[in-house]
Formats: structure tokens, C-alpha cells, sequence
């Protein structure tokens, strides 16, 4: 992806030209000052927690990424479905947005990578206003960025804080609102995540789940020590004893000046992740579906049904109707990524022939997974 100095999009704004492949919330063609009501669906079991994967190594560069070896042949094909659903709240304040094929969503522009997809889920609160912001805008900030396409991480940090600055700025919208971000933009085999907020991104791995994101909740101690750090308080969980999350983008009435250090922070932490055939799909959900929902138990069951009907969408329904059924009590968006044409693999276990034994600690946290599926 080489730089060029002459690069400027051919366009100001995005937000008219969100159509075709792309998949955003009901309320993609509504003004952001316009409520909107969502179905009610039933609810029912608590959650239950597996083990799961969690990879953590933050990285500083996108760059270019040279395949591991026996990989030099893979390259991924995006295709994605979502599902937003109210749930028991009276208000629906998610948003979220799926863009397949970068290339034919934006046109043609000069060193743009042939190669690329787009992703996000914005878990609003305080109103819809924030959350329909940042998801028709942010997209534009990252591509109109001077450091976009030379370094991508550099210009996806810059568009988050910009689009909050902007939302700022804003006469005619809420700026009390406020959103998490949770974002996902892949050019060929790279994939950056950037997150901001208690949503999650996880990979599924062959049947693994790898957590790439970090829920930034306020009691995390790296969160609560930053919070404390710049003047802030910790009350119950609560920032300021006011927002359940650490970091968001809005919620002007919690920030000072722009340009501010603030304990609510709208930076982004970066993850880049090179996709091999191994890596299946890419779960990304508000946390209406994590207060319920353990990241394996949501592998487990999207690899489950892919291997049935191979049917992105579905998957994505499937999680939100399981989530219900665990008796969440938030608004559910989920946005499933698949990259390949094919359904994933069985896999086989190969049996060893090495006796096991199993602790009788063990064999009761077992017993107990397994008893509250």
C-alpha cells in the first residue's frame, strides 16, 4: 500500500453513498434526531462462562505482513451478515455497519488496496444521536486522513478522535449522547481492530475463540488507574459514578475542552491481526451479548451453525435469539464476518495414546459447564 502525496478522495461525505453491499442498522437512512422503535423478543437463561483464548500482544505498525510459511497461498473473502435487535429496553441506541468490498463502496482511488472490507458496531447510550454519527462518519476521517494509506493505524486512532471532535461541534444533535466504537478494517490478509468501549471482537480459530479487543469497562485495573491518573473516580463501577464504560466517543457533558486530557477517553486501542486459513470468522457484538454470553460459547455456536448452513446472517440472528433467551437486559447487535466461501472444517482428534486423568476440582468445573448448557 504505497503512499501517495497527490491521494485526496474524491468525496466529503459518506454517509449518502452507504448503500448496495453495506448492511447498518435500521435506522441507516433516519435522521439521527428521529427515534425509532425495534420489536420486542422474549427472554430466558443466565449466562455461563467457558474458558476462552485471549490475544492480547497490542501492535504499533500495520505495515506490509510477509505470510507464514505453507500460508503463502491463502487470501480471505469477506462476506458478512448482522442482526439488531431492541430487546427489553424501550429504546433501540445501537448502530452498526457492514462493508464487504471497500473498493466498489468507495470507487476507485489512488493507491486504495484492491483488496479490503469494513467493519463496526456502535453501542450508543443517552440518546441515538452519537451512535449514527460516528457510524456514518467515521469511515471518512479514516480514508481522508494524511496518514491513511501509508500507516492505517495511525490514521484510525486520528479518525476516532476527529469524528468525536466533530460530533462536538455539532449545533444540531445531542451532545450529551455518547457511543462506544468497535471497528474492523482488513486489507487483504491484515486486519486492524480498533476498540473503544465494552464491545468485543473475537476471532474464531479453528473452534477457538481469540479475543481481540479489551472490554474497557471502568473497574479494569489499567482503566481505573488512567481514570484516576487524570482527576476521575471509580463509584460502584461507575465513571464518575455516571458511565459503566471507560472509554466513548460523545457524552460532551463528561469531557472538557477538545484537546483535553479527560479521564472518559475516545482512543481507540489497535490490535492487528494477520489472517491465515486457520482463522474462520470474526464475531463482533455489543455487550448486550457478552454480559450473557462467554466468547467460546459464542464461537462454539456460530462455527455450529456455519457448519450446518454456512449463512453468516443466520449466525448472527442465532446469537442475538440465544442472548435473549439468557435473559439480557440490553439492546443486541452482532455482526459476523466469514473468510472464506466454505463452510468450516470438521475437526478431528487424533486419539493419543497417552492416558489422561483429570483432577476431582477439574471434573466438578466440568461437570458444571456442561450441566448449564
Amino acid at each position: 500500500m504505497a503512499a501517495s502525496a497527490e491521494f485526496s478522495p474524491p468525496f466529503t461525505m459518506l454517509e449518502g453513498r452507504y448503500r448496495g453491499k453495506e448492511n447498518g442498522s435500521s435506522a441507516a437512512g433516519e435522521d439521527p434526531e428521529t427515534p425509532e422503535g425495534m420489536k420486542e423478543t422474549k427472554a430466558g437463561k443466565p449466562p455461563q462462562h467457558l474458558s476462552v483464548i485471549r490475544h492480547c500482544d497490542l501492535v504499533e505498525r500495520l505495515g506490509s505482513t510477509s505470510p507464514p510459511q505453507g500460508q503463502s497461498g491463502f487470501l480471505p473473502v469477506f462476506r458478512s451478515g448482522s442482526c439488531s435487535e431492541m430487546g427489553p429496553k424501550p429504546f433501540m441506541e445501537d448502530e452498526h455497519i457492514c462493508i464487504d468490498n471497500l473498493v466498489e463502496h468507495l470507487g476507485a482511488l489512488p493507491d486504495f488496496p484492491s483488496l479490503g472490507a469494513f467493519y463496526g458496531v456502535f453501542d450508543g447510550h443517552g440518546g441515538t444521536d452519537a451512535a449514527l454519527f460516528v457510524r456514518k462518519n467515521l469511515l471518512k476521517f479514516i480514508i481522508e486522513d494524511s496518514h491513511f494509506p501509508t500507516s492505517v493505524e495511525k490514521a484510525v486512532k486520528s479518525a476516532f478522535m476527529k469524528v468525536d471532535h466533530a460530533f462536538a461541534d455539532s449545533c444540531s444533535l445531542d451532545r450529551s449522547s455518547g457511543t462506544t466504537a468497535l471497528t474492523a478494517l482488513i486489507f487483504g490478509r491484515t486486519m486492524l481492530i480498533a476498540n473503544a468501549g465494552d464491545c468485543r471482537a473475537v476471532l474464531g480459530k479453528r473452534g477457538r475463540a481469540i479475543e481481540l479487543s479489551r472490554d474497557h469497562k471502568p473497574n479494569c485495573n489499567s482503566e481505573r488507574l488512567r481514570i484516576e491518573r487524570l482527576g476521575g473516580m471509580v463509584y460502584d463501577g461507575y465513571l464518575n459514578g455516571q458511565l459503566s464504560v471507560a472509554r466513548a466517543l460523545g457524552d460532551w457533558h463528561m469531557k472538557g475542552s477538545k484537546g483535553s486530557a479527560c479521564p472518559l477517553s475516545a482512543e481507540p486501542e489497535l490490535q492487528e491481526t494477520t489472517l491465515t486459513e486457520e482463522d474462520e470468522f470474526l464475531i463482533m457484538g455489543c455487550d448486550g451479548i457478552w454480559d450473557v454470553m462467554s466468547s467460546q460459547c459464542a464461537v462454539t455456536m456460530v462455527r455450529k451453525e456455519l457448519m450446518i448452513h454456512n449463512d453468516p446472517e443466520r449466525c448472527s440472528r442465532e446469537l442475538v435469539r440465544e442472548a435473549l433467551k439468557r435473559n439480557t437486559c440490553d439492546n443486541l447487535t452482532v455482526v459476523v464476518v466469514c473468510f472464506s466461501t466454505d463452510p468450516p472444517p470438521c475437526i478431528e482428534i487424533t486419539k493419543s495414546r497417552v492416558r489422561r486423568s483429570i483432577s476431582l476440582g477439574g471434573l466438578h468445573l466440568l461437570k458444571g459447564a456442561l450441566d448449564s448448557n
